[in-house]
């Protein structure tokens, strides 16, 4: 007897990952301009090197500070992660699309990299659900 594999419910599964992302973006204008990845031409998101160790010992709300930023950056090296495992085109989309601290448009995108708006519509399609397995937010639909 063959057991049917777990069904992907997509719409669910993307606006999971789009939450992701946008939160990213959120979570980029919390942090300092020195601190930023660098997106390098190849589209690769090269995390800072800095470690933001903490020293001091008696200040409390330092502690929950430094702590939130840890946090926040192990939540931007995730994503940065994942991204970095996709292919080359689809990098580039996320990349381009939800990454920068400007936000832009789909037809923006399609546009700066030459391709058509359908072309474009499923590569992002087939990218955000690749994304969503290199993030482990795959969401499935409950059995029947």
């Amino acid at each position: 007897m063959l057991v049917e594999p777990p069904v992907i419910n997509k719409k669910e599964t993307r606006k999971r990952v789009v939450n992701i992302l946008d939160n990213y973006r959120l979570y980029l204008l919390q942090v300092p301009d020195e601190m930023l990845p660098k997106i390098t031409a190849v589209f690769s998101i090269m995390p800072p090197a800095a470690t933001n160790a903490f020293h001091s010992s008696t200040e409390s709300t330092a502690v929950k500070r430094i702590d939130r930023e840890q946090k926040r950056n192990a939540y931007l090296e995730r994503v940065q992660r994942a991204v970095n495992r996709l292919p080359y085109n689809e990098r580039q989309i996320i990349i381009k699309r939800y990454m920068q601290q400007e936000p832009v448009f789909d037809y923006q995108v399609y546009n700066e990299i030459g391709m058509s708006e359908r072309s474009y519509s499923r590569l992002k399609g087939k990218t955000i659900l690749d994304l969503a397995y290199a993030l482990n937010e795959v969401v499935f639909k409950a059995p029947v």
